[in-house]
């Protein structure tokens, strides 16, 4: 017997079939998949991601007289794949098979479905008509948001397609209203995604990127060593066998240390001090449990002394990390190692992640051996993606592949995939979830997951402002950022920003994000529209129309411009209007920075615009011509540079601040000469701007 309208086998699943067919199975799983009729199915086997947790669907969470029907749909979901003439009718990001993701999402819409047809009465799928369809759609507590909507119409028109094409038991759901078109039934707002989260603000982002960098570069040897320690020390104290002569040792430890009123090595137990058994055991050669057996049999005097005298337990290694010439602390702490070793693979996910633009789930499993060093290039950084992942017939894969196009890596980001390979070991995977969380209970194997990094950021931010506080660095803390919690999604969109708003001055690596800027506009990364690409042609879209819009208005307040291309930026801010709040979009974007005559950006280091054109850019003078300019190598007698009033003002400004260093009397002659020629400079320049502008009603074909 074969489906009517696919052709499939209409072999229907028994009680103890398994709920996934072998070939939809990752290869990296292990262990048999759910039964058919099992209370719960778990979608571990679905999923190749090492950094994602499992997601679970719990049939007993279905009204019972709709339950089996769903559970046959969802099998159909998960093992059988949508007819091609369906998929080729509608958008192109439909697929024939969905990802593990998508399958636990869908099936959250069809849960509410479900109970809302019992709440109403239904004790089949098929009473679900058209107009059941939209009075679902409809209801009073429907989310508002145009992506979770978009994501539930897609749910939908699947449980009609999945019904009609792929069940082995249809039961007749009607085809949605929804389901070749959706606008009529989308809230009016912008799509969401990654282009609508905000970027970090660069009084957090700056920071921030400065403590995991010194984490990284400066803190990760004496940390490194601490954890070992660390792990000595206890494993020590655990083979120690009890003895006289420790139990005497432990004894005589603790008396030296209150007849010198010095602090008892102390940790906390429910709140309260406690002496440190591992600890003291492994200075005295006892065993742990002697250290306690002593306290219980002097309580009544060491009690008393040890809730007023708690004092740390710092290990004997050197300190070689500094800040700006000051050791970073003064010892590390038995007790710190382990939090001090989740802060350095928080600081090394940082730095991967921010500066790369990776997905934060491509950084989670970057595997030992990822980056290559090249004498011929930068190195390049080899990661798996799995959001973009896709077979030859453009279905998802659930055990991701291998990036086709790498990273380029800066020189931070080589370092910490070293200290991530120094952290993990043997280990295949440099955020190893054994290896950064010691001693912790997982239910699964793998890496960290992005929700275990969003909470670890939240505390290295807290440990870094307190070593800031602690270092006499309070400019150096990291402020809470006004758009809420830091997160791992923001670095990707954060780093897009700043390579197109920020060029020659960003936050804490102008040098590196010059290099960066160069690497994926001209480099490597170009080789495919892939990568940090979209994200980044956006910001910079968004920046050119941001640059025209504020062009715009000064030149329609009647102020002028001057310059070579004066001209051209005058017709450029014309065009203003047209952009103002609609870049939303890389396609929008994409059409903005192709169209030449709206190359138009800002160089706030230099007191000019760009108007861009490749063929005359001077800061592109050999090689490849990007799309964007090199904006850090900007060139004085460049046919690009315009400048406008505001420019004129703010070169001003600057001479007059450099002529008040060069009299200063605590200024060296050499540097006061260096700075009145640099000043005469400037206003050679603003005095040429106001020379030759030309206003906007001045302009001529």
């Amino acid at each position: 017997m074969t489906h009517p309208a696919a052709g499939l086998p209409a072999v229907l699943p028994g009680p103890g079939s398994p709920a996934f067919l072998p070939e939809r199975i990752v290869a990296a799983h292990h262990g048999p998949p759910p039964r058919y009729a099992d209370a719960v199915w778990s979608l571990a086997a679905l999923e190749g991601n090492p950094s994602s947790n499992p997601v679970r669907i719990f049939w007993n969470t279905y009204p019972a007289p709709l339950r089996e029907q769903f559970r046959l749909l969802a099998w159909s979901l998960i093992n059988r794949e949508l007819p091609g003439h369906f998929i080729a009718a509608r958008s192109a990001a439909w697929r024939t098979r969905v990802s593990s993701t998508a399958i636990y999402q869908t099936h959250l819409t069809w849960r509410h479905l479900a109970r809302w047809l019992h709440a109403h009465g239904a004790c089949g799928l098929a009473a679900c008509t058209p107009q059941v369809f939209t009075d679902f759609i409809n209801r009073s507590d429907q989310p508002r948001s145009r992506v979770e909507v978009q994501h539930q119409l897609t749910a939908l028109t699947r449980l009609w397609a999945l019904d009609t094409w792929c069940s082995p038991q249809p039961v007749g759901v009607s085809e949605p209203p929804f389901s070749r078109t959706v606008e009529d039934f989308l809230p009016p707002h912008p799509a969401g995604g990654e282009n609508a989260i905000e970027p970090l603000a660069p009084a957090t982002m700056g920071p921030l990127l400065i403590w995991a960098l010194r984490t990284v570069e400066d803190f990760a040897d004496d940390i490194l060593t601490a954890h070992t320690a660390r792990q000595t020390i206890t494993a020590q104290a655990a083979r120690t066998r009890a003895t006289p002569a420790g139990r005497t040792a432990v004894r005589a430890y603790l008396a030296e240390l209150v007849a010198q009123q010095r602090p008892l090595p102390a940790t906390l137990a429910l709140g309260r001090p406690a002496l440190a058994q591992a600890y003291i055991a492994a200075r005295t050669g006892a065993a742990p449990h002697q250290v306690q057996r002593v306290m219980r049999e002097e309580s009544e005097r060491l009690r008393p002394y040890l809730h007023a005298h708690p004092g740390p337990c710092p290990m004997d290694i050197p300190i070689t990390g500094t800040v700006e010439g000051r050791p970073w602390t003064e010892a590390i702490d038995f007790y710190d190692a382990t939090k001090l070793w989740r802060h350095l693979g928080t600081a090394a996910f940082i730095v991967a992640n921010y500066l790369t633009g990776m997905r934060p789930s491509e950084t989670l499993t970057l595997r030992r051996g990822a980056c290559q060093i090249s004498e011929t290039g930068p190195p390049l950084l080899h990661a798996h993606t799995y959001k973009t992942a896709k077979a030859p017939d453009g279905t998802r894969l659930g055990s991701g592949q291998l990036r086709e196009t790498p990273w380029v890596a800066v020189g931070p980001v080589v370092t910490a995939v070293s200290v991530l390979e120094r952290m993990t070991g043997a280990r295949p995977l440099l955020f190893d979830l054994d290896k950064h969380d010691p001693g912790g209970r997982h239910h699964r194997s793998g890496a960290l997951s992005p929700e275990a990094l969003r909470d670890r950021i939240e505390a290295f931010c807290l440990w870094a402002n307190a070593l800031a506080d602690k270092l006499g660095r309070p400019g150096e803390r990291i402020p809470e950022d006004p758009h809420g919690p830091i997160g791992t999604a923001r670095f990707r969109r954060t780093l897009a920003w700043h390579i197109a708003h920020r060029p020659g001055g960003l936050v804490a690596l102008a040098l590196q994000y010059g290099h960066l800027r160069t690497a994926v506009s001209a480099g490597y990364a170009s080789r495919s529209r892939d990568g940090i690409h979209d994200l980044l042609d956006i910001e910079t879209a968004r920046a050119t129309a941001d640059t025209l819009t504020r062009l715009h208005e000064d030149l329609e307040n009647g102020d002028g411009v001057s310059g070579p291309a004066a001209r051209r930026a005058l017709h450029a801010a014309a065009q203003a209007p047209v952009f103002v709040g609609t870049l939303h979009t890389t396609r929008q974007a994409r059409e903005v920075l192709a169209n030449p005559q709206l190359a138009v950006h800002e160089n706030q280091h230099s007191y000019l615009m760009c108007i861009y054109d490749p063929d005359k850019a001077l800061c592109h003078r050999l090689g490849p011509r990007p799309q964007a300019p090199t904006l850090e190598r900007c060139q004085p007698g460049c046919a690009n540079i315009v400048r406008t009033d505001h420019h004129a003002t703010r070169l001003t400004h600057e001479a007059d601040r450099l002529e008040q260093h060069a009299a200063s009397p605590l200024t060296p002659p050499p540097l006061a000469q260096r700075l009145t020629t640099r000043a005469v400079r400037l206003r050679d320049l603003a005095a040429a701007h106001y020379d030759n502008r030309i206003a906007q009603e001045e302009s001529t074909p």
